[in-house]
């Protein structure tokens, strides 16, 4: 995704495009899974860390990416493929690798409806599933 398209997609979500809003958003484009904010300073860092918690921040209050809590102690982040136009019926599950400690996202398994007593509000849904990912049990059985 080259920087235009980028300008776009945040002009479009109602965030004005700043030069480093731009880089987050190239850098979180090219994510095939979740990451942490501690990935994106590894990946960039010429920007300080608080400037890359509010772009998350604000990223997130505009749907371009969602959160993701995986009980590892650390918040992950996915791509709404969508640019901010994802539906909470579109949520996805995920997968927790207790071996590598990665999450990874399962597009193709959307979360369950569920059907909640007269006067519950969700505000999140979360789904997790924790195990061993193809990776880490290859390694295993080497």
């Amino acid at each position: 995704m080259n920087a235009k398209d980028c300008c776009n997609i945040l002009t479009q979500a109602g965030i004005r495009p700043t030069s480093t809003r731009i880089l987050v958003y190239e850098a979180i484009a090219e994510e095939k899974n979740t990451f942490s904010l501690g990935d994106l300073e590894e990946r960039l860092p010429s920007i300080d860390k608080s400037g890359l918690f509010r772009t998350l921040t604000l990223f997130h209050d505009h749907r371009l990416i969602h959160s993701v809590d995986d009980g590892s102690g650390s918040l992950k982040y996915c791509f709404c493929h969508n640019h901010g136009n994802c539906r909470e019926e579109e949520e996805h599950c995920h997968f927790y690798c207790e071996e590598c400690r990665k999450t990874y996202c399962l597009d193709q398994d959307l979360i369950p409806h569920v059907d909640l007593p007269e006067g519950f509000i969700p505000r999140k849904i979360n789904y997790i599933v924790k195990g061993i990912c193809a990776n880490c049990a290859k390694r295993k059985h080497l």
